[in-house]
């Protein structure tokens, strides 16, 4: 029987395909056919399986062209990735550095407004003690005019205890009554400059809290920017802050920033310099007050002086044992007074003395020696307690001696007639408390 007919095909030539659409086995059928085919059905099917010659070089090809297309891209991307990677580097620390100045020069703007409001302080709180300081002048003064005026309406009280006809509204009267509204206008002038001291003083004050509330905050965040400008690649107390980079809706700008500490520094210092304009003024007006109550003091001086004359020349002459007997009741008056602030100094040292032995006294353990430091300590304080006695029992004779004098003039007086009772009242009465009248220092408050 014959073979059935095979239909021969004919294979086409190789081309060069894309890789991707290469088929990986050729499923085409061939017939034996070629001179060096076998023929029959034994063989038919193998072809089937196998690669072409020409697929197997494509094939190679295409895997070398694949391998050194993915080599080349992967050299490519790891020399652009090293590129970028010291770009980025470099940019990182450009921009840290340069952040690292700006936070720096930020820290010299903080420094200056910081040293500008400190300063301001101080002279604000210099400026301030300065003003309380005329204040208590201004009290001082105010409380100096006290003894002008107590002895100026106590001199007028006195001399109404004239007898007839030496009852007369003289001289001495007039000035008296001139230096008794003096000195309330001069009252009346220092309690208003008293207030004005204390509301400038108050408004020094406010200013000063003002800059101190900014210097507060400007001190803290000196204290952050410099903790900032620290930071750096090695810090151990850095981490992610995904929400800090954005700005705040209340953060001020650097010039409303400067201009905030600009306008508090002008503010404090036109109220520092309002401050000095009345210090100058309170200078002013406890030197002049002072010498107005000088010049009045004396004027009343010479009117009583006067009219002592006149006393004199009417009476002509007091008796001698009544003189003698004033005289040394102003001397026993200064004795005791002399006395009293001897028994005063004697204080202060007994309070040394005694505050040395009871501090001593906590001195701990073996310390607590009985050196020579103590018994001497002990024998001050037995010295400075007799030498207290002494005064005291002196102090004692002296006061029972005064009022021995005024039991003495008491009876004098009696036998003295009316020009002596007169004489007496001015000379004795009114200028010897006249001495009492403050010095031009005291009544300008610096006592």
């Amino acid at each position: 029987m014959s073979q059935p007919a095979v239909l021969l095909t004919q294979e086409p030539a190789p081309q060069s395909i894309p890789v991707s659409e290469l088929p990986m086995k050729v499923y085409e059928p061939a017939l034996n056919t070629g001179p060096d085919s076998s023929s029959g059905l034994a063989t038919a099917g193998f072809r089937t399986a196998k690669f072409l010659p020409e697929e197997w070089h494509q094939n190679n090809y295409t895997r070398y062209h694949e391998a050194f297309a993915d080599r080349d891209h992967s050299e490519r991307c790891r020399h652009e990735s090293q590129n970028l990677a010291n770009y980025t580097a470099e940019l990182a620390q450009r921009t840290q550095e340069d952040s690292t100045a700006k936070v720096g020069q930020r820290l010299q703007d903080i420094h200056f407004w910081k040293s500008e409001l400190q300063r301001e302080i101080e002279d604000l709180v210099a400026e301030t003690d300065q003003l309380a300081a005329q204040k208590l002048r201004l009290e001082r003064a105010i409380d100096a005019t006290e003894v002008p005026y107590s002895i100026a309406t106590d001199n007028l009280q006195c001399r109404e205890r004239r007898q007839h006809p030496d009852l007369v509204r003289d001289q001495v009267e007039l000035e008296l009554l001139k230096e008794t509204e003096l000195i309330r206008n001069i009252q009346e002038l220092l309690k208003r400059t008293v207030k004005q001291a204390v509301n400038q003083m108050q408004l020094n004050r406010d200013h000063k809290q003002i800059c101190e509330m900014d210097w507060s905050d400007k001190v803290e965040t000196y204290n952050i920017d410099e903790k900032c400008g620290r930071y750096s690649n090695q810090s151990t107390n850095i981490q992610f802050h995904p929400s800090s980079s954005k700005f705040e809706d209340s953060a001020s700008t650097p010039e409303t920033w400067a201009k905030h500490s600009h306008d508090n520094i002008y503010r404090a210092e036109r109220e520092r310099l309002a401050s000095v304009n009345l210090r100058a003024l309170v200078d002013n007006i406890l030197h002049d007050t002072a010498e107005d109550l000088r010049m009045q003091f004396d004027v009343v001086n010479q009117a009583f002086a006067k009219r002592c004359e006149e006393l004199e020349d009417a009476k002509h002459k007091m008796e001698h044992s009544l003189q003698k007997t004033l005289q040394e009741i102003g001397h026993q008056e200064h004795n005791i007074e002399a006395l009293k602030q001897a028994i005063k100094d004697k204080e202060t040292p007994l309070k040394v003395a005694q505050t040395r032995l009871y501090d001593r006294s906590f001195r701990p353990n073996v310390d607590l020696c009985r050196d020579t430091a103590q018994f001497r300590l002990v024998s001050e304080v037995e010295e400075l307690t007799e030498s207290i006695d002494s005064l005291k029992k002196k102090l004692l004779e002296s006061e029972q001696s005064l009022r021995n004098l005024e039991d003495s003039r008491m009876h004098l007086e009696k036998e003295i007639a009316v020009k002596t009772n007169s004489l007496f009242i001015d000379r004795q009465k009114c200028m010897a408390h006249r001495t009492k009248y403050p010095t031009i220092l005291k009544l300008a408050g610096y006592q």
